[in-house]
């Protein structure tokens, strides 16, 4: 992972804006270990999306368009995992320009908060390498909200 930790964790950015428009970023963000990146955009808002997780690849998510809700735990059986384990909850927009670091042996949810939110995920690993290190968990496995 870029920065080492091992922990789901936010890079704040920040936004300018003048007469000419706006700009946002996140500086502190390095992209070393991206090998690829794709958007994922809800039909429909308060939809969950999930659960998928990565023993060896890291994941980086941003939002470029409305806020979404992502959701992380730590499976401790990439098989059976239990139902009760710790959830992280994060909330991005597109107000507040910041990255959310995921290292590898996460799964993550998500769901969109507004209407037509964009999300865009950076990833390690080529798209061959994703193939050999996808696990998907049923929806219901934990709760993506915390309602």
């Amino acid at each position: 992972m870029s920065d080492g930790q091992t922990t789901p964790h936010i890079i704040d950015g920040g936004l300018h804006v003048d007469s000419r428009g706006t700009v946002t970023f996140v500086n502190n963000f390095d992209f070393k270990g991206v090998d690829r990146f794709y958007t994922i955009r809800a039909h429909r808002s308060h939809e969950p999306r999930g659960w998928r997780g990565h023993r060896v690849e890291h994941k980086w998510f941003t939002v470029l368009q409305g806020t979404v809700l992502l959701a992380v735990v730590k499976p401790d059986d990439w098989t059976l995992p239990a139902s009760n384990l710790h959830v992280e909850r994060f909330i991005l927009s597109e107000a507040k320009p910041q990255i959310l670091c995921v290292p590898a042996g996460h799964a993550t949810g998500s769901m969109a908060l507004s209407e037509n939110a964009i999300l865009l995920v950076f990833s390690s690993g080529t798209i061959e390498h994703a193939k050999k290190d996808n696990y998907l968990f049923p929806l219901d496995t934990w709760k993506i909200d915390s309602e």
